[in-house]
């Protein structure tokens, strides 16, 4: 997994440091342009994934009012596939009304699907209105292993293999 820094992002696009250069830039440039046009706002985090054995990028973006959002966005045509928004806890009421599994039992699932150390909790409203945990879960070789478990029903309804990551959230656990 490979971090670096994310400099600078504008409504014309992204002033990224060397892990991009060898990357196919067009279906980024697409990404880019299709989630300034749903939310704009302030790109803070970008994430390079495998999701069933598929490329996607995974933009985490701030809007002006604050709030986080996250979008996948297919890494080889520039198609976005999922919009979700964040919550700060499970208390907040979109994600409470569904909320049947604690987030211990959603931990304890997605560690024994995947077994290390977890990273970070995040909270998600899917596009659908369901609730789901985003759970970061870092193997004892290093891989981090995103496992998102459904809060209503506490199956786990993706799995994505981080391939290299540019910024960080200001909240986000080490």
């Amino acid at each position: 997994m490979k971090k670096t820094s994310l400099y600078s992002i504008g409504a014309v696009g992204l002033v990224l440091t060397t892990a991009l250069a060898n990357a196919a830039t067009q279906p980024l440039d697409t990404c880019i342009s299709a989630i300034q046009k749903q939310k704009p706002g302030e790109l803070i985090k970008l994430e390079k994934l495998i999701v069933s054995g598929k490329p996607v990028y995974e933009f985490e973006v701030k809007d002006s009012s604050g709030n986080e959002w996250e979008f996948m966005c297919n890494a080889q045509n520039g198609k976005i596939t999922e919009q979700e928004s964040e919550v700060i806890n499970a208390e907040n009421e979109a994600f409470k009304k569904h909320l049947k599994i604690s987030e211990a039992d959603a931990t304890a699932t997605a560690l024994k699907a995947h077994p290390g150390k977890v990273q970070e909790v995040e909270y998600e409203i899917e596009a659908n209105g369901d609730a789901s945990y985003e759970i970061d879960i870092i193997s004892d070789k290093g891989v981090e292993t995103k496992v998102e478990v459904d809060a209503g029903s506490g199956k786990i309804i993706e799995t994505a293999t981080e391939t290299w990551e540019i910024g960080e959230e200001a909240d986000e656990k080490r």
